[in-house]
């Protein structure tokens, strides 16, 4: 099975800054692109960033220079660095991996399945004074 978890969630200020990460577990074979997205209270969910596995990068316009997302390869592990929160960034925030799973076969040979989305659980973000 493969779970993403979130943290790094929590209260801060108006102009504080806060560090996700989404930590990818279980038997993954392959992570491609990675992304944060987030839906505050009563809004539909909107893509902030996404990232492919060589670094390339994605940003909602209205983010960009705020926020800066990234990945360890290595740890399976996307962050998401936001700096100059506003009250407005507030939502919950949802880490979105597409990831080919190693599935285990009775001869114990690694087989890699299709890629598909998996999505964490979410962390809350409130940004007020």
């Amino acid at each position: 099975q493969v779970q993403l978890v979130e943290s790094g969630g929590g209260l801060v200020q108006p102009g504080g800054s806060l560090r996700l990460s989404c930590a990818a577990s279980g038997r993954i074979f392959s992570i491609y692109a990675m992304g944060w997205y987030r839906q505050a209270p009563g809004k539909q969910r909107e893509l902030v960033a996404t990232i492919t596995n060589g670094g390339t990068t994605n940003y909602a316009d209205s983010l960009k220079g705020r926020f800066t997302i990234s990945r360890d390869n290595a740890k399976n592990t996307g962050y998401l660095q936001m700096n100059s929160l506003k009250p407005e960034d507030t939502a919950v925030y949802y880490c979105n991996a597409e990831i080919s799973k190693c599935d285990i076969t009775i001869q114990a040979i690694c087989v890699k399945t299709p890629m598909r989305d998996y999505w964490g659980q979410g962390t809350q973000v409130t940004v007020s004074s």
